[in-house]
Order: C-alpha cells, then sequence, then structure tokens
C-alpha cells in the first residue's frame, strides 16, 4: 500500500464502506459490522514476537485475507460473507495494525509475509489461497516469494514493488514524503510513534525486484484501477512479470476496487480461486 492510504483508511475508507451499505440492503447472514471485533470467533495467536489477531469464518479451503496499511479486518467486510460461503476465511489483523501488537521499533514486510507464514503453521495450514489488498498485496507477494509452499493461488490489489513516483502517482509520492517528514517533526507521543512505523513502511519500501517476481509459481491474478495511485503500467509489469498471471484492470475504479466494485470483484476472484478462468 502507498502512503496516503494512511489517510485514505483513516476517513475515504470509512465513508466509502457507510455509502455503500446505505446504497443497498444488507443481505449477508452475518453482521458485517462485527468483523476485526468478532468476540465469538476472534483468537490471538503468539507470532514472531507478537499477539496476532485473527478471525475465521466458513469451512473448506482455507483463504486467507490480508488487508492494507492502517487498516484492518474490517477492510473486508464486503468479501468475507461472499468468501465463507465457499471456503474457511482466516482474516488477519497484520502487525502494528487492528487488534495485532507490535511493541518494536521497527516493521518491514519481509516481517509481515513472515508473520503470515507462522501463523499458517499455528493453524496448521500447509498452504492455502491468498487475498491481498494494497500492502496486503505486497504481503502476498513476498509470501508466494518467501514461502511458496504456503500459497496455493495469490489474488492482489492494489499492489506495487518499490516506492517511487514510476509506481505510485506523483502527487501521491511526494504528500507520502511531507507527511513523514512531518511526523518525524511532532512530539513522539505512542500514537504518532505508531502512525510514523506504518507511514515509513510505505515511503521506504517495498523493494521487490522483478527477478522475485519471476520465482512465484502458484497461479496469480494482479488486479487494480484505472484511476489506482498505484499506476496502471505498474501493475501490468507485475503481472507481466509473474510467469502466467491474469491482469484485470477495472474501469472507473481508485485503489478500492474490492469497495467500488464490490460484487464483480467477488464474483471474478471466486472464478480466479475455483479455477473458472480461462487458462
Amino acid at each position: 500500500m502507498n502512503i496516503i492510504k494512511i489517510s485514505l483508511f483513516l476517513f475515504l475508507s470509512v465513508a466509502a464502506f457507510g455509502f455503500s451499505l446505505a446504497q443497498s440492503p444488507a443481505i449477508s447472514p452475518f453482521d458485517t459490522t462485527s468483523f476485526g471485533g468478532n468476540e465469538t470467533v476472534g483468537e490471538y495467536a503468539d507470532v514472531n514476537g507478537i499477539k496476532m489477531y485473527y478471525e475465521i469464518y466458513g469451512k473448506g479451503e482455507p483463504l486467507l485475507m490480508i488487508h492494507g496499511n492502517g487498516g484492518s479486518i474490517s477492510s473486508f467486510m464486503h468479501q468475507i460473507p461472499y468468501f465463507s460461503a465457499l471456503y474457511q476465511v482466516i482474516a488477519v489483523d497484520s502487525r502494528a495494525q487492528g487488534k495485532s501488537t507490535d511493541p518494536g521499533d521497527s516493521l518491514s514486510f519481509e516481517m509481515m509475509a513472515d508473520d503470515f507464514s507462522a501463523l499458517l503453521n499455528k493453524l496448521h495450514i500447509d498452504s492455502c489461497n491468498v487475498l491481498g489488498w494494497s500492502d496486503g498485496g505486497i504481503n502476498g507477494l513476498l509470501l508466494a516469494i518467501r514461502h511458496p509452499e504456503k500459497v496455493k493461488k495469490l489474488a492482489i490489489t492494489g499492489a506495487n514493488l518499490w516506492p517511487d513516483s514510476t509506481a505510485i502517482s506523483a502527487a501521491d509520492y511526494m504528500w507520502g514524503l511531507n507527511f513523514y517528514d512531518t511526523l518525524c517533526k511532532m512530539p513522539q507521543t505512542p500514537d504518532i510513534i505508531k502512525t510514523r512505523k506504518l507511514v515509513k513502511l510505505d515511503t521506504f519500501e517495498p523493494h521487490i525486484t522483478l527477478e522475485q517476481l519471476h520465482q512465484i509459481k502458484c497461479p496469480t491474478l494482479v488486479i487494480g484501477g484505472d484511476h489506482d495511485i498505484i499506476l496502471p503500467r505498474h501493475t501490468l509489469l507485475i503481472a507481466e512479470s509473474i510467469p502466467g498471471a491474469y491482469l484485470w484492470i477495472l474501469p472507473n475504479s481508485s485503489h478500492f476496487t474490492l469497495i467500488d466494485y464490490k460484487e464483480h470483484f467477488n464474483d471474478v476472484v471466486g472464478d480466479f480461486f475455483g479455477n473458472r478462468l480461462r487458462k
């Protein structure tokens, strides 16, 4: 996930979720407002020195959902009801986000990918499908690179390989640099320190090479919006660099593809996981 998404998840995601719910009646058997805080199914796992929070819904083949920077399990409120009817959905709060703790002063995508691998080990899951949004897409790529045996199929939306204006829109990239500089000059309260750590992650990372993408062997679906803050040509580069990958650019869509087109997004990703896309 790139930099401006910190503010986007604090404001735009709430607005988008609220607008979407207001536009159509709820048809899910779930209380979608409970995702990320469901005491009935919520659990913690001791993983790599942190307590990682997760919720499991449904039965069947496991599907790991990884949210973006500043988000939480609730980011997938439109996906969990759909996919849990077909899969065992494992929705996770990433390190230092949501209900997952992180006492350290450093944070990297590699650390986070290793967290997810360790969680799957704790749950005795050898391999699973993975759906990642934004930073979650980056985590999905690195999980497939660092722990290839863990990823059966990978669907990502809004991911980037490196943090510069060849991947991220120039205005958003500069905004992120300025925001990080501002945070560094503010009184370092616990909240500012946590926010700075998350912003730093997207300001200076990731650093994934095209050669690393060539190593990914699992079937992969790469998604982006044509008005995404991740440039469409960068999303195309990711798809072209993963052997046999599918590419899907949604028209008139922002970084919030899985909200802007929630029903269509679920159908296409479901077709991908269900082996219903043309080879």
